[in-house]
């Protein structure tokens, strides 16, 4: 890189620094995020046991409710419950993929049993920030009702609370109350080309 590119190159980024800095301070309030993680591609759930990590190590007391992977032995049960049962309450709601119980009024009674521990830790005043892992899962197959989810989350969630919801086929419903919504794109995956699910990836 010549001498004029270098020069070019620190103007463009002083310019954008002082936009930054700008914009920045205007963003001064704080508030406990309704975050919502959908779409058909992989990354959901990974993404939210991501930010159970960061908590973790700002501190931050948080919890888990795993509705729908009930029957998996999963890598972050496995750790969270093993290495951080102090710092991250995991629960477990679901019995199973729904084509795997094939019983509907059971599939609801998880939801509900788990719906009602995910209210108890969102409304503790010790956890900081909740995963509900595959409720929209739950949601989309009317286990749940939508209308009570979002009511609890925009009138009794404390409002330092952080709480992510993942799941495909996230409803309008939730996406219009939530503060944060990513959907994950599917561009390619090995599933389709006869691979299985791999350990450490997919579970």
């Amino acid at each position: 890189m010549t001498d004029d590119q270098n020069t070019r190159h620190a103007e463009k980024m002083k310019k954008i620094k002082a936009a930054r800095d700008k914009m920045m301070e205007t963003k001064t309030e704080e508030k406990g995020l309704i975050i919502v993680h959908t779409g058909a591609g992989k990354g959901k759930s990974s993404s939210g046991f991501g930010m159970i990590m960061r908590c973790i190590a700002h501190g931050m007391p948080c919890a888990v409710v795993q509705f729908i992977k009930g029957t998996w032995i999963t890598g972050e049960a496995e750790l969270l419950r093993g290495k951080f049962s102090d710092e991250c309450r995991f629960f477990v709601s679901g019995e199973g993929f729904t084509w795997e119980t094939q019983d509907r009024e059971r599939d609801i009674a998880a939801a509900r049993n788990g719906w009602e521990i995910a209210k108890a830790q969102i409304l503790d005043p010790e956890v900081q920030f909740v995963l509900l892992d595959e409720i929209n899962i739950a949601l989309r197959y009317d286990y749940l009702d939508i209308d009570e989810v979002v009511d609890f989350l925009l009138t009794q969630k404390p409002a330092m609370t952080h709480v992510c919801l993942t799941g495909r086929n996230a409803k309008p419903e939730l996406i219009e109350a939530a503060d944060l919504v990513t959907e994950m794109t599917l561009l390619k995956h090995p599933f389709r080309e006869g691979v299985k699910a791999q350990k450490g990836v997919e579970f």
